[in-house]
Parts: C-alpha cells; structure tokens; sequence
C-alpha cells in the first residue's frame, strides 16, 4: 500500500531559497520592502529567516517579481517515516529478544537474533 505523505513546508529553506532568487536578480532587501509597499522590511527578514511565510498574495507577487512560479519559491519537506517505523520495530525487537524470538525489521536491512 503506497501511502501518500502530506506535505509540508520547509521554513529555512524556503527562506534560503528566497535569498538566493532575490540576490541573482540583484535585488536588496530593500527593493523587495519597496516593491511591497512596506513601510518596514521586518517581514522580508522573517521571510528570509524561515520564520514566517508570505501570505498567498504577497507569494504570487514574489514570484511575479523574480521571475518564477509559486512553487518554485516553496522549498517542501519530506518526512522520513521509514526510519521512524524501524525504530519502532527495532524497539520491540528488543522486547522479543528477551522473549527468546527473532524479529525481522521487514526490509529495513535489520535483523536481531537471540543468540
């Protein structure tokens, strides 16, 4: 069964992201501020410190002002589930290892044996 992971987004890369695509158009903070019509550049920061995102509006005008589309300012974050899951069986593992058992981590390259 495939399962289809929610996605989500990576603040700090996004923010990286967006201070890479603003400094290969030449552009300062302050031509971003400017182009916002923001009477202060805190929010371009914080845009850029992966502490907030801009809002949807503000994201399409980015977008339009470098020169790409939405997506392509949105860094995305895949969780590892995988490892997580392994680590769950590896724990119970442990477990069945003082029951005297043996236990497969089911693909994960794991295996335990009681010796």
């Amino acid at each position: 069964m495939k399962v289809n992971h929610f996605p989500v987004i990576d603040l700090a890369a996004t923010g990286k992201n967006i201070i890479r695509l603003r400094k290969e158009r030449g552009l300062t903070v302050r031509d971003l501020q400017a182009y916002f019509g923001f009477e202060e550049p805190q929010a371009i920061y914080k845009w850029q410190q992966g502490k907030s995102l801009p809002s949807v509006d503000n994201l399409y005008a980015l977008g339009v002002l470098l020169g790409v589309p939405m997506d392509e300012i949105l860094v995305s974050h895949t969780p590892k589930l995988n490892l997580v899951i392994c680590e769950q069986q590896a724990n119970a593992c442990c477990s069945l290892l003082l029951s005297g058992f043996f236990f497969d981590c089911q693909g994960y390259g794991r295996t335990a044996r009681l010796l």
